[in-house]
């Protein structure tokens, strides 16, 4: 009765588990999933990019475009202008992911479990970006779709077999997925979950506006290479090379920001003060 009490009192693993960037995102996957607030941004990302393009839809279709503005009308622009907003429920959940773990005092738990830290970091990025990656798609071809069968009542649609069109589709994911990497780079750099929200705010919104004062010109050069700007270029189909960087090298240019500051949030990371 004895050695069949210890026996079942034996752990589960009879050695040490190595720590494995596998095993940390599969750790990573199971508090992204059971957080709350984590599905609530992610739904919060599909309700914004299918709502808003299908009303939006409906608006140009109330007032279309006539004269010279039909020619450089963008349908697909259009359907996927709930971007917009979406970009801050995913921005808000990469902030959440890291900023929650400091706020309850569960980072000590994480950097026990995964001494050499960086690995938690990668695990989140990878674990959120597929989460977006696997919402945003079906959301964007839906809202696309719908959005397209509203315009098509005034003759303004486009379909995914036309130069650009599917690119910008798959694009509108991509572009979510950066923004959620953006908001946990800075939900790391800062640790703090209103510091994190504001900064984000403050690079895709507010540094285009400080843009928007600048003389001549100047203004439209420095902000299609901001940070937003850029990365909404993937999603334009025929973009003005006067306001906007061709699609990729605009995206190129967002992943890049989000890359530099990932950087300076695992060189933050890697001091020992969690």
């Amino acid at each position: 009765m004895t050695t069949s009490t210890a026996s079942a009192a034996l752990p589960a693993y009879s050695r040490p588990q190595r720590v494995t960037q596998a095993r940390v995102m599969k750790s990573e996957w199971t508090k992204l999933r059971t957080q709350p607030a984590a599905l609530w941004s992610l739904l919060s990302a599909v309700v914004l990019v299918v709502a808003f393009g299908v009303l939006y839809s409906l608006l140009r279709v109330a007032r279309p475009p006539h004269g010279a503005a039909t020619a450089s009308f963008d349908p697909v622009s259009v359907s996927l202008s709930g971007m917009q907003l979406a970009q801050i429920a995913v921005g808000v959940l990469g902030v959440l992911l890291i900023t929650s773990e400091y706020a309850t005092g569960l980072i000590r738990t994480t950097v026990a479990a995964v001494p050499k830290r960086l690995p938690a970091l990668w695990g989140k990025a990878a674990t959120m970006t597929a989460a977006i990656l696997a919402i945003g798609l079906p959301a964007s071809f839906v809202t696309f779709t719908a959005g397209q069968s509203i315009l098509a009542r005034q003759h303004l649609s486009t379909t995914l077999s036309q130069p650009g069109v599917t690119r910008a589709v798959i694009g509108c994911a991509l572009y979510l997925a950066v923004a959620g990497l953006l908001g946990l780079a800075l939900g790391t750099l800062l640790r703090s979950t209103a510091g994190g929200i504001s900064a984000l705010f403050g690079v895709l919104f507010a540094l285009p506006i400080v843009a928007g004062f600048l003389p001549g010109s100047l203004s439209d050069e420095v902000n299609k290479y901001l940070p937003g700007t850029a990365g909404q270029a993937i999603v334009t189909v025929h973009p003005d090379p006067a306001t906007s960087l061709s699609p990729w090298t605009g995206f190129g240019v967002f992943c890049a920001y989000a890359a530099v500051l990932l950087v300076l949030a695992a060189l933050r990371m890697r001091r020992g003060d969690a």
